[in-house]
């Protein structure tokens, strides 16, 4: 049998070209014209018609189209400089108009703000009057006095990242963010700071009252249809240590616990030497009479 001769080893394959795995894109960037392009231009060149036109009709259209071109950009500047001055006196006349109707929204806002304060004194002065012996408690009770003294102060933030999943208190909430301080949470920390016995209360100093609601508004909390930004500062006026440790270990407290551990919410809770809450900025003065029935003139058997 006769054997093939060893292979030629002195004469390596042809070596591969670097870039021969992006050929198309080589290919793009080495022929960028399109093939039917190019051989128009060449066709074109070949017959004498590239470049500047030649024969004189083709160089007055030409030159035709030059002015025109010419007397529309002329045309278009010289419109533009006749009407910026319109438009600028238009434009600070609407400026002019927006100032004066909010200096004037201002000044009634102010003028509403000081009869809404004086008709919340001349409320506050009449409840503290017409009271009876118990016109200071009534007033404490109602929010229409300022108060002093110790307490607690409870802060109630969101965390940090408050896109996070889990069950425990929120498990019925239908909501996906329940990193986020809610309403209800700040109604649960407000129910149970009352029953450990809080004798007056703020949220980021708005003061509460019996008619005091607490709602929602999309992301925002609302305090009497007022605005809230976290961090929810909760200030309680009472026996700081037993307010304290009474909410502590109220069933509002463990909540507000189980949403820190859960949930990572923020919340601290201290005792304070020394409070200071607003009085409520509008209060509702209200009167009420015995019901008397009906005289029919028949007697009762």
């Amino acid at each position: 049998m006769s054997q093939q001769p060893p292979a030629d080893r002195s004469t390596a394959p042809p070596s591969r070209r670097p870039d021969a795995s992006m050929l198309l894109l080589t290919n793009v960037m080495e022929h960028s014209l399109d093939d039917g392009y190019a051989e128009a231009s060449a066709r074109r060149a070949a017959d004498g018609r590239a470049g500047m036109p030649r024969t004189l009709k083709a160089k007055l259209g030409f030159a035709a189209c030059l002015v025109l071109a010419a007397l529309v950009v002329t045309l278009g500047a010289a419109q533009a400089r006749v009407t910026a001055p319109v438009l600028a006196k238009e434009r600070q006349e609407l400026i002019d108009r927006i100032d004066a109707e909010t200096d004037a929204a201002d000044t009634l806002e102010s003028q509403v703000e000081e009869i809404r304060d004086d008709v919340s004194s001349r409320q506050r002065k009449a409840l503290e009057e017409h009271g009876g012996d118990q016109g200071e408690l009534v007033a404490l009770l109602s929010g229409a006095t300022p108060v002093h003294g110790p307490g607690v102060k409870v802060v109630v933030d969101d965390a940090e990242d408050t896109d996070q999943g889990g069950g425990g208190p929120r498990e019925t909430s239908g909501f996906s963010d329940t990193g986020r301080v809610r309403d209800r949470d700040m109604q649960r920390v407000v129910n149970g700071l009352w029953e450990s016995g809080a004798e007056a209360i703020a949220i980021n100093g708005q003061r509460l009252t019996a008619l005091s609601a607490i709602r929602a508004a999309g992301d925002a909390i609302l305090v009497d249809n007022k605005p809230l930004v976290p961090p929810y500062t909760v200030l309680a006026v009472g026996d700081g240590k037993k307010l304290g440790a009474a909410f502590r270990e109220s069933a509002d407290g463990q909540y507000l616990q189980a949403l820190k551990d859960t949930f990572d919410i923020r919340t601290s809770i201290a005792v304070q030497e020394q409070l200071s809450l607003p009085a409520a900025p509008s209060l509702i003065v209200r009167t009420a009479e015995p019901y008397k029935a009906a005289d029919t003139g028949k007697g009762t058997s």
